[in-house]
């Protein structure tokens, strides 16, 4: 385990902690997805963040004028915290630490879930359902729209894949047909 690792996972203890103790959990978790989403997202911003030549109290000047009343208290000091220490490059890895910090906490698991079309709101709801018992948790869907499946639905949660797509069935009735060829 790298040392940024670890030190990223620190930081969203710490952060995860002090959203527990407001009673601002998920509100936290949103924020931070907005944060890094806006701040990776922006070249312009990560090169001013980055830069050598501007002070770290220019850039969490901006930072704070940026996000101040956007986001709250917690998430602004850990921005500034990670451009003061110069560790901006963690703020991806501190998100994904923090959701799984979240989700052992509360029983909540987020699922990738990919379908040849756009899944409604009831069958998000079914397929959190079922998952959500398999895994005993309460199940967080993302749907993503994946043509090449063919057909079914192929689940992602954690590090477990569960392949109900007609593609993954055809290619385990090829490597069956396979085996008893050989």
């Amino acid at each position: 385990m790298s040392r940024d690792t670890i030190v990223a996972k620190r930081y969203a203890k710490a952060l995860f902690e002090v959203a527990l103790e407001q009673q601002r959990v998920l509100e936290v978790e949103q924020e931070l997805h907005a944060v890094v989403h806006g701040l990776i997202g922006d070249a312009d911003i990560i090169k001013f963040i980055v830069s050598p030549n501007i002070s770290d109290e220019a850039k969490k000047s901006v930072i704070q004028a940026s996000l101040d009343g956007k986001v709250s208290e917690p998430v602004l000091r850990t921005v500034q915290l990670l451009i003061e220490r110069g560790r901006v490059e963690l703020l991806e890895e501190l998100l994904s630490d923090y959701v799984k910090i979240e989700g052992d906490s509360l029983g909540i698991a987020d699922a990738h879930v990919y379908s040849t079309y756009a899944l409604n709101d009831e069958e998000k709801e079914a397929v959190a359902r079922e998952f959500g018992s398999r895994v005993n948790k309460k199940i967080r869907i993302e749907n993503i729209v994946d043509p090449a499946l063919l057909g079914g639905l192929k689940v992602a949660i954690g590090d477990t894949i569960y392949d109900g797509s007609l593609a993954g069935k055809l290619e385990r009735l090829e490597q069956s047909f396979n085996r008893r060829v050989q």
